[in-house]
């Protein structure tokens, strides 16, 4: 990670700048020791290099030539920390930064620095090499060098890593990932990324660490950086550990094991210890003395040499018998092995048994949860026509009730659809620009009725340094604050609740924001805490039978928020109250603006006279679907297969199309493709009942313009209509 190729890299601009023709160069010069002594580093003599670099400080120190005495010291540090002398190689650059302080600023000077922060940081002090880190920060922003802050903010990242800060490191490490690709940036990026997957591999999220120690991976392979490849190599090897897989994880590990032999040949190659003992006069004292004392240990050892020989004979009878015990130890443990082997193998049958249990699972709960939409759409929308034909009073209690019930079991309905869509991967979290202050505002005008039913007060305090655009998933965190704030506002009677934003870090690209949901309720019993966030938990069945709802909305809430890369934290006293917090990080967006179309009575009237194909196979939805559309003034042609539908829009003109996904013989996605050959004007609207492997993504990838879900909730289902017809007028 921070071999001699870095220190070099650095400090390449004064060798060139030293360097004069060969022909010019004088014998007795700092010039020409240099030379020599890079030479022989790019040679791997470090012998010769540190005498030659010591000659050149002798010379520059009789010529009173500083800022070549500053640079030789800074040579001789960069070659004690490829030798991993750190105690050495802080001295050496030490007595640099004391010789070039007296210059100007200069990019040696702060190299000088970041050699020092490396130097600590392989010794544990992370508080001085983070000081270290600053100073040579702070002298590249004078000298107006900003590529190198670039790696200044790695070593900072590590070193919040390595102090357990990682909601202060991922932000360090994101931005650099964010960064494009080149060969400049490749070693900077594998090693964040490296730095990102380890975070993950300790947070036992080990399908997130390999995604990013593949990167890694990949990156390293263009900088061939061998140390860098025999860590990335170790991570992986433990990540398949973790996932299971015994095969890539020995795989990895004996690659990890080889690269580390190749490196141990290599350093050995570099300077022996006589050599480097010859070089330090303090050394050299320590081993004339220890010739001696071995001079005195052999003398004695000569008078015992009799002594040994008799030993020696009873030594190799011990070894025999050690031998044979060796020998029936190898054959115990090979039978060991096949044992283990077995049970490993009957441990993978079980897995997979487990696996295909859960898939199957899933499925079935996806499946019902989709066959269910389509009653439900019917006595939600029969519901809502009958409401909306004045019904008499005896009647209205009986038709509200109706439509509580009908919403209630679609949230629960809706609630098991994204528990199993989280559990069985179908989840991706997005990369919008969006209005934090304004997702907040809007949760909680729509939360307002409910903070009145129960007489609490709701408030919301946001830090002012947040910036009004962030860059990440609207909808799960919306997701997030519905359930957290629709459960503080429901177990919460003549209290408060309050939502707190609070800024943890903050740079030019990117933020870290700790969220905290507060209210005054009836709190939580320690022994239950643990088991809140498992699903269909409420911590008592009398708690369940009195606020009802599914149990479900604390198990998505720590699902979604370990997405987010963030993890959520309980507190909670009963009688007094709950606090929910998280910490977040978000890339900060732009200054655009996100419209939002509210559609109200008076420009509804946009609806009048449009003439509208539903397709749609089933009677029921057929005849509540075109009521819905005839009481805005629509005019509206039922077809019940894709087939037709194409013929129909090829021969006719319409102003909206809304096509059902599910079909009989074409279904709705490929009838739309077809349509999308010869017109590519007429707004689609897919309606469906989501499943599993249904998203708005894939929908609209048909060529589809909008989604309608169902059950239908009629304010949306008429906005999203409006949109789409005032977009196309």
């Amino acid at each position: 990670m921070r071999n001699l190729f870095i220190s070099l890299f650095f400090i390449s601009t004064l060798v060139v700048a030293q360097k004069q023709p060969k022909k010019s160069t004088k014998v007795d010069s700092v010039s020409y020791y240099l030379e020599l002594s890079n030479f022989n580093i790019k040679t791997n003599n470090y012998k010769f290099s540190l005498n030659f670099a010591q000659k050149a400080i002798d010379f520059a120190n009789e010529q009173k030539d500083v800022k070549s005495e500053a640079y030789s010291n800074s040579l001789i540090g960069g070659i004690y920390f490829e030798l991993k002398k750190y105690d050495d190689a802080i001295e050496s650059y030490y007595k640099s930064v004391s010789l070039y302080n007296t210059l100007k600023p200069s990019s040696q000077q702060a190299y000088c620095y970041y050699q020092l922060g490396l130097c600590f940081m392989e010794k544990g002090n992370y508080l001085v090499a983070e000081n270290n880190f600053e100073k040579a920060k702070t002298i590249f922003l004078t000298i107006k060098i900003p590529d190198a802050i670039e790696l200044l903010n790695l070593q900072k990242g590590i070193v919040y890593k390595a102090k357990g800060q990682y909601q202060q490191a991922i932000p360090i490490f994101n931005q650099i990932i964010a960064k494009p690709d080149s060969n400049d940036i490749s070693k900077t990026k594998a090693e964040a990324l490296y730095q990102i997957g380890t975070i993950e591999l300790e947070n036992d999220r080990s399908n997130l660490a390999l995604n990013y120690l593949s990167r890694s991976l990949i990156l390293n392979a263009k900088d061939k950086n061998i140390e860098q490849k025999s860590h990335i190599l170790l991570s992986l090897s433990l990540v398949y550990e973790k996932l299971l897989n015994s095969n890539k994880a020995h795989d990895f590990l004996k690659r990890h094991i080889e690269l580390k032999d190749s490196i141990a040949t290599l350093n050995t190659k570099k300077l022996g210890t006589e050599d480097y003992a010859d070089f330090k006069d303090s050394e050299r004292l320590k081993r004339i003395e220890q010739l001696d004392k071995e001079n005195k240990e052999q003398q004695k050892a000569n008078k015992v040499a009799k002594l040994i020989s008799i030993l020696a004979i009873a030594l190799i009878s011990i070894l025999s018998l050690l031998s044979l015990s060796l020998y029936k130890n190898n054959i115990i443990r090979n039978q060991s092995n096949l044992l283990l082997k077995e049970k490993n193998n009957e441990l993978l049958l079980a897995k997979e048994k487990a696996e295909k249990a859960s898939k199957a699972r899933a499925e079935f709960l996806s499946t019902v949860s989709h066959e269910l939409r389509t009653p439900l759409n019917a006595i939600n929308g029969i519901t809502h026509l009958l409401l909306e034909e004045n019904p008499k009073a005896s009647q209205m209690n009986y038709l509200t009730s109706l439509k509580f019930s009908g919403n209630y079991l679609l949230t629960f309905i809706n609630e098991i659809l994204e528990i199993n869509r989280i559990e069985s991967n179908a989840i991706e979290t997005e990369n919008l620009n969006f209005n934090l202050k304004l997702l907040l505002s809007n949760i909680q005008n729509s939360l307002k009725e409910l903070a009145s039913i129960n007489n609490n007060a709701f408030t919301i305090e946001i830090d002012e340094s947040i910036p009004d655009f962030l860059i990440g998933d609207p909808t799960k965190l919306s997701q997030i604050f519905l359930n957290l704030i629709n459960n503080a506002l429901k177990f919460t009677k003549n209290g408060e609740v309050k939502v707190i934003l609070v800024v943890n870090e903050i740079n030019e690209e990117f933020t870290s924001i700790h969220f905290k949901i507060l209210d005054t309720g009836i709190g939580i019993p320690k022994d239950k805490i643990e088991s809140v966030f498992d699903s269909f938990s409420q911590g008592s069945i009398e708690i369940n039978r009195k606020y009802g709802g599914t149990g479900l909305g604390l198990t998505i809430v720590k699902k979604l928020v370990d997405i987010l890369g963030g993890k959520i934290k309980l507190e909670s006293e009963v009688g007094k109250g709950s606090s929910f917090s998280f910490d977040l990080s978000f890339k900060i967006g732009n200054d655009e603006q996100v419209l939002v179309e509210q559609i109200n009575e008076q420009n509804l009237s946009i609806l009048n006279d449009k003439k509208v194909l539903l397709i749609e196979d089933n009677k029921i939805n057929q005849m509540i679907t075109k009521r819905m559309v005839e009481n805005k003034g629509m005019i509206c042609e039922v077809i019940d297969n894709g087939e037709d539908a194409i013929e129909a829009v090829k021969n006719n003109v319409y102003d909206l199309v809304l096509m059902d996904v599910h079909l009989p013989g074409i279904n709705g996605t490929i009838a739309t493709q077809s349509i999308r050959t010869f017109d590519k004007k007429t707004r689609i609207i897919a309606l469906t009942a989501i499943s599993l492997n249904e998203n708005r993504e894939m929908l609209l990838s048909y060529g589809m313009n909008d989604v309608i879900t169902k059950p239908f909730d009629p304010n949306e289902f008429y906005r999203i209509i409006a949109n789409n017809l005032a977009q196309t007028i």
